[in-house]
């Protein structure tokens, strides 16, 4: 598994890979523009070959690209989706030329609206953006389920895959603190196998593309989305170190989104923590670490 932490391009792409090599990281996780502005970030040809050359000297394997918070794939409001829609577009023109493993999406909310509907809407952005880049694949994150929003279950997700088009670049991404908060108790192995196992049966488990590994500083089915370091939450170390061994999810890029020493994210403890958790968690279930090599 090729454990890493979310990391800024402040000063440049490059950048993300300095700090991801000084967190020790095996994969990292950028913004490709302001998670506060709607305008998106176009970087020069020299900054994405600078990039790229960075990340074939280094540790790092995978690079994920996250989509800002403020997209809303299932907004009723048009100037909305509009804009949700050119920002989706250009990160994944973004990803494909940084070789990016996925853009990671929270696919939207319906707010207090009639879900169906939402998720219908939403697919039919996702369809869009799919279509107007080319290579790079989408993850779309399960989600706590808090204020109307999509993918809080298995079955939310397979809709929204369904309504996209099922394009064989949608995928997921799996976080673990928005699976306990949304109610699925993967504090030990068997509570993770059977998520994989419903994953499998309803969508396919090769979809999962990616994985975030965040603690939770709220209860099982809170649907509360609040991270917490690793260990230190409610998931506490054994719901870690289970959710990293799972033998399905092994050779994927996972990054930690977690709050770190005076809440600036993860540092290089964290991630050799996770990495720790992730041995520990192998060895408890036999070694088994069959699954997928992730690609750039």
């Amino acid at each position: 598994m090729l454990i890493g932490a979310h990391v800024s391009p402040a000063g440049g792409l490059p950048k993300a890979v300095e700090r991801g090599c000084e967190r020790d990281c095996h994969a990292i996780q950028i913004f490709n523009q302001s998670p506060r502005m709607w305008r998106p970030t176009v970087f020069p040809e020299e900054g994405i070959a600078a990039f790229r050359e960075a990340m074939d000297s280094s540790q790092v394997d995978a690079v994920l690209i996250h989509a800002v918070y403020l997209l809303n794939c299932a907004s009723e409001d048009e100037d909305i989706r509009a804009k949700t829609l050119t920002s989706l577009i250009q990160s994944l023109r973004v990803g494909q030329a940084i070789g990016a493993s996925g853009v990671v999406l929270h696919p939207g909310s319906a707010k207090t609206g009639d879900p169906a509907a939402a998720v219908k809407r939403a697919g039919a952005t996702i369809a869009e953006a799919l279509a107007e880049s080319e290579q790079c694949p989408l993850h779309l994150e399960n989600t706590a389920g808090a204020g109307g929003t999509l993918g809080r279950s298995v079955d939310e997700l397979a809709a929204l895959l369904a309504a996209a088009g099922g394009d064989e670049r949608l995928g997921l991404c799996l976080d673990s603190c928005h699976l306990f908060a949304s109610g699925f108790d993967i504090r030990t192995v068997a509570g993770m196998d059977a998520v994989c196992a419903e994953i499998d049966a309803k969508i396919g488990i090769g979809r999962v593309g990616s994985l975030h590994l965040n603690d939770s500083q709220t209860p099982l089915g809170s649907n509360r989305d609040r991270h917490a370091d690793i260990g230190a939450g409610e998931l506490g170390e054994q719901g870690c170190a289970a959710f990293l061994s799972a033998p399905e999810l092994q050779g994927l890029p996972c990054v930690l989104e977690t709050p770190g020493e005076d809440r600036s994210g993860s540092g290089r403890e964290q991630v050799r923590f996770a990495r720790e958790l992730h041995d520990r968690g192998v060895a408890e279930r036999g070694g088994k670490r069959r699954g997928r090599k992730a690609e750039r």
